[in-house]
This record gives structure tokens, sequence and C-alpha cells, in this order.
């Protein structure tokens, strides 16, 4: 397969259109998805080609163009619905955790809703407190679900067209500022299985875990402890549910130290899940308590300044990591 630099809306709209052309119960329905080509141009021409019977413009009503959603998937199509942002997704959450999420278990496995809703989830900027906010953690936390949470193009593109294939109800959730990124993308047909992280560097000292758009913050960091000969791990776990923990566990046996990052508030975050399994599991292997480099338990603020103490950063981690290995 030939490789081309790409966005990541442009992989996310060839996953959505590449699907949609193989199977003909697959429709795209979210506020300005149509008419307008998508608020980030993710579904920029599906309307030409695919038609306002597969490509719907909704009013902004969460809760109903989601359960409208859930209801297809339940009768035999696979709808694609779009958030804006996962912010508001909280006015649909009842339709994705009472109903998506436990119909298959509440009918003896009669019925099952292959479904996708995605959109992007955290901060983007000065968006302040009610659009800036993570829920990987919380829909993590739902049976049922499955959660992915892409940090490349490549990625992108292929863990989405598993997850349109797949006959669970799966969050795809993406970053706003991370629409423009570019990246090699394969021409050709390719898919990412779900519940698979992936080592983006090997190292020996210490085992560095993000996800989404903090794995920048993830790999910078490794680039900065190198030139401290400090050789870090790098592990990107694209899918939050089901977690990959064999591939934690193993690179935590290799480097003996681990440090976590992620943007969601601290308390019942992901960090905390991969702590307690690590430890559960490779406690013997840990030569330092397990660091983790989350947003502050505090509301997102407007101001720049504050905007910027809110989110993990390099110094932050690089900070951690030393503490981690007693350099401090």
């Amino acid at each position: 397969m030939s490789e081309r630099i790409i966005a990541m809306r442009d992989a996310l709209r060839e996953a959505i259109g590449e699907e949609m052309r193989k199977d003909e119960s697959i429709f795209v329905m979210g506020e300005e998805v149509a008419e307008y080509n998508g608020a980030y141009k993710v579904t920029q021409g599906l309307l030409d080609e695919f038609g306002a019977r597969r490509v719907i413009d909704t009013p902004i009503s969460e809760l109903g163009f989601a359960g409208i959603g859930v209801g297809a998937a339940m009768n035999g199509l696979r709808p694609i619905i779009e958030f804006m942002t996962f912010n508001f997704a909280l006015l649909a959450i009842d339709q994705v955790v009472n109903s998506a999420a436990k119909i298959h278990n509440m009918s003896g496995g009669q019925f099952t809703c292959p479904i996708v809703f995605r959109g992007p989830s955290g901060s983007a900027g000065q968006l302040a407190a009610q659009h800036s906010q993570m829920f990987e953690n919380w829909y993590a936390n739902v049976p049922g679900l499955k959660v992915i949470s892409p940090s490349n193009p490549y990625d992108a593109k292929g863990l989405l067209k598993s997850a349109i294939r797949d006959n669970d109800p799966v969050i795809f959730m993406e970053s706003e500022l991370m629409y423009a990124d570019k990246g090699d993308v394969p021409e050709g047909e390719y898919t990412i299985p779900i519940g698979k992280a992936d080592i983006k560097r090997a190292g020996t000292d210490v085992t560095i875990i993000s996800f989404n758009k903090l794995m920048k913050v993830a790999l910078a960091t490794a680039d900065e402890l190198a030139k401290e000969n400090i050789s870090a791990e790098v592990i990107d776990l694209r899918t939050i549910r089901p977690l990959d923990f064999p591939a934690i566990v193993e690179s935590v046996k290799k480097t003996n130290r681990l440090v976590i990052v992620e943007e969601s508030w601290p308390l019942g975050s992901i960090s905390s899940e991969i702590t307690f399994q690590v430890q559960k599991h490779a406690f013997d292997y840990l030569d330092a308590p397990i660091k983790r480099v989350t947003g502050k338990d505090v509301p997102m603020s407007y101001a720049a300044n504050l905007v910027e103490a809110y989110l993990p950063s390099v110094k932050d981690t690089v900070a951690a990591v030393k503490a981690a290995m007693y350099r401090n």
C-alpha cells in the first residue's frame, strides 16, 4: 500500500465514505453534517455523493437524534451519529447509556445496536468550563460500550472503519485541535483492531502512557528525556474500553516505571484504573510509585494562562518521570 500525507479530518471522511459505499445500511446523522459539510468538515462532500437519505441534518436536539440512531440500529441499520462536541452529548447520554449500551443484554441477545457516536472531546483553546471536558472515562465506565480515542490520522481511519463494522455501540472520541494534523495514511484498504494499544516509541527506562492529543505531550517528553539519556517507551492506548492491559503490563515489566498522562480530571480517571491494574498484575516489577499527570481538579477556565496551567505539559511530565526515577 502506498503512503500519503493527509489530515485527520480527511482520514475520518475516507473511513466513512469507504464504508458507506460498501454497505447501504450505513448513514450519517447530526448537526450540520450535510448542507454545511460538517462543523469540522469531516463529512464534506458526503451529501453530494450519498444524498439526503443517507446524510441527514438534524435540529439542535442531541437526545432526539441519538434516540433515532439507536432505534435505527436496533432495526438493521448502521448509523454514524456525529456530536458537534461530546460536551453537547451530555444531552444524549440517556440514549447512549440506558438504550444503546444495554439493549443487547436486556433483550437476551435479540437486539444488537451497531452504532457509532463520534465527534471531538476535550479542550480546544479558550472554550471555558462547559466546552472543554474529556469524557472517555465516563463512557468507559459503562458495560456494553466500546470507547476509542485516536491520536493520529492513520489510527483514526483504521479504527473508525473497525468501529463502523462492529456490532456493538462504539464511542469514537476525536480532538477538535487535531482535525488539521497530518500523517501517513495508506491508499489501500486497512483496519485496526479495537482493543489493541500501540507502542509509538520503544524504550527501556520508563513507560509513558497516553491517548488522544496528549500523545503529543508524551512523545515530546520522550524527546526531552532522550537529551538526558533517559529512554522512554511511549504507549498510545488508542482504545479506552477495552483497555489493552497486557501491553501495559509487559512494558512495565521491561521498564519498571510508569507515568500516565491524560487530560481528564484525576478522580476516577483512566489513569486511576491503569494504576490499579498495574499494581495488581506487575507490583513486583515496579521500582517506584506510579506517577500520574492529569488535568487539574477544577473546571476549565477561559483565561489563556489558566488554560495553560490546567492542561498537562511536557514540563510536568518530565518532572513526573524524573520523580519516578529518583532524579529530582
